[in-house]
C-alpha cells in the first residue's frame, strides 16, 4: 500500500499520510478498521512535542445505565447481514453522504442521535511520558492502553533484577499476567484513573512470587476475547515529525452492521462494557488495549518500537518456574531511525508492507 507514500512525496505531514494510509486500509482490510470506528493518534511535530488526539467513541445520551444488564453472549464469528452487499460502497460522494444520507445510519430503536454526532469533539491531549534510561516513551492516556503500560512499568521499577535474565522475564510476565487481569478497570480520565498510582504497583508487586507461578484465576483473569477489528500505522515523514494510530470498529466487522446508502461499517463500541466496566454514563470513553507509542533518544530521534528475543536458557527457566511457553506471531507495525538509516516492517498476515522513498 503506498497511498501514504505519495501523500509524504507531495509534501504532504506525516498525520496527513497516515489519514490516507487509514483510509485505504478501510477498503483493502474493512473488517479492521474504517471511518465508521474511533482511532488516537500519538503526533510528534518536527520540534520534537508530543500531542495526542483521542477521537475514540464516547456513550451515547439516550444510553441507561442499566444498558450493561444486557450485554448478549453471541458468537463473534456471526454475521447478520447478507454477505454479497457487504464489500461494495453504494456512493463514494462523501459530501452527498454526509448532507444527504447521515439519518440512514440511525436504526429503527437505536441510541445515537443527530445531537450526539452535532456535539461530539475529538480531545487533543498532551501525551503521557516516561523516561526509560536513554529513551522518553510518549504514548496516549487512558482510555488507550496506556494505564496497562503504565502499571507494568510501575512494578517492575523495583527490585532492578536485570542482571538476573530469568527472575527478571518471570516478573515481567507475571506483571503482565496482573495487567491484563486488570483491564476490566481501565478508565476513561473524565470519569476515573487510579490504577497507575505507586501504591497500587506497590501492592501488586508485593503479590508477584519470585520462585512459581499461578493460575489465572490468582490474576483476576477475565474470560472476554480481545477485539479483533484494530489496526495500526506507523509514520515518519522527512521533516522528523511522526504519527503512530491506532483505529478500531472494535470487533471484526464491527456492530456488522453495512448502511446501505454510505457503504459505512459501523462500529460496535458499546460492546467494549461488556464486562468490562461495572457502569456506563453518557460521554464516557471506551477502553482501548493497544499502544501507540513513540520512543525518542538523544541520539537516534524517534522509534516506535523496542524487541527482545529471550534465549533458549531463559525459556527453559521459565518452564521450571511453572510457565507455559508458546511461540506467538506477534503484530508489529513499526518505523525506526537509527542515524541516517530508517527500517520499517508492517504486520504481513494482512498482506502490508513497508513503504518508503
Amino acid at each position: 500500500m503506498n497511498c501514504f507514500r505519495d501523500i509524504l512525496q507531495k509534501g504532504g505531514s506525516a498525520v496527513d499520510a497516515a489519514i490516507a494510509a487509514l483510509l485505504c486500509t478501510s477498503i483493502i482490510n474493512p473488517q479492521c478498521a474504517g471511518i465508521g470506528g474511533g482511532v488516537i493518534f500519538t503526533v510528534m511535530d518536527s520540534s520534537g512535542k508530543v500531542k495526542i488526539i483521542n477521537s475514540r467513541e464516547t456513550v451515547p445520551r439516550k444510553v441507561t445505565s442499566d444498558l450493561l444488564k444486557s450485554c448478549p453472549e453471541t458468537t463473534k464469528w456471526s454475521m447478520k447481514w447478507p454477505q454479497g452487499g457487504l464489500f461494495f460502497c453504494h456512493n463514494a460522494n462523501i459530501y452527498n453522504v454526509l448532507q444527504n444520507h447521515l439519518f440512514h445510519c440511525f436504526c429503527s430503536g437505536g441510541k445515537l442521535t443527530l445531537e450526539d454526532l452535532a456535539l461530539y469533539q475529538a480531545n487533543v491531549t498532551d501525551a503521557w511520558n516516561i523516561s526509560l534510561g536513554e529513551y522518553r516513551m510518549y504514548f496516549p492516556p487512558p482510555p488507550a492502553g496506556g494505564t496497562i503500560l503504565s502499571l507494568i512499568l510501575n512494578i517492575m521499577k523495583e527490585p532492578n533484577t536485570t542482571d538476573e535474565k530469568i527472575l527478571f522475564y518471570h516478573r515481567y510476565i507475571e506483571a503482565l499476567k496482573f495487567a491484563n487481569g486488570l483491564k476490566k478497570h481501565i478508565r476513561d480520565p473524565n470519569f476515573s484513573s487510579d490504577k497507575v498510582k505507586d501504591s497500587f504497583a506497590n501492592h501488586i508487586r508485593s503479590l508477584i512470587s519470585s520462585d512459581k507461578t499461578h493460575d489465572p484465576q490468582y490474576y483476576g483473569k477475565n474470560s472476554y476475547l480481545d477485539s479483533i477489528g484494530t489496526t495500526h500505522v506507523s509514520v515518519l515523514a522527512e521533516d522528523g515529525s511522526a504519527v503512530s494510530v491506532t483505529s478500531s470498529i472494535n470487533d471484526e466487522f464491527g456492530s456488522n452492521v453495512l448502511s446501505s446508502s454510505t457503504g459505512i461499517i459501523l462500529n460496535n463500541h458499546l460492546n467494549d462494557f461488556c464486562g468490562r466496566a461495572d457502569n456506563i454514563f453518557h460521554g464516557k470513553g471506551s477502553a482501548g488495549f493497544l499502544l501507540n507509542l513513540i520512543f525518542i533518544n538523544k541520539y537516534s530521534g524517534p522509534h516506535d518500537c523496542l524487541s527482545f528475543s529471550p534465549s533458549p536458557d531463559v525459556v527453559d527457566g521459565l518452564e521450571a518456574l511453572g510457565h507455559k511457553v508458546a511461540k506467538f506471531y506477534n503484530t508489529v507495525n513499526a518505523v525506526e531511525k537509527a542515524g541516517n538509516c530508517i527500517s520499517a516492517w508492517s504486520d504481513e498476515r494482512k498482506n502490508g508492507k513497508a513503504a518508503g522513498y
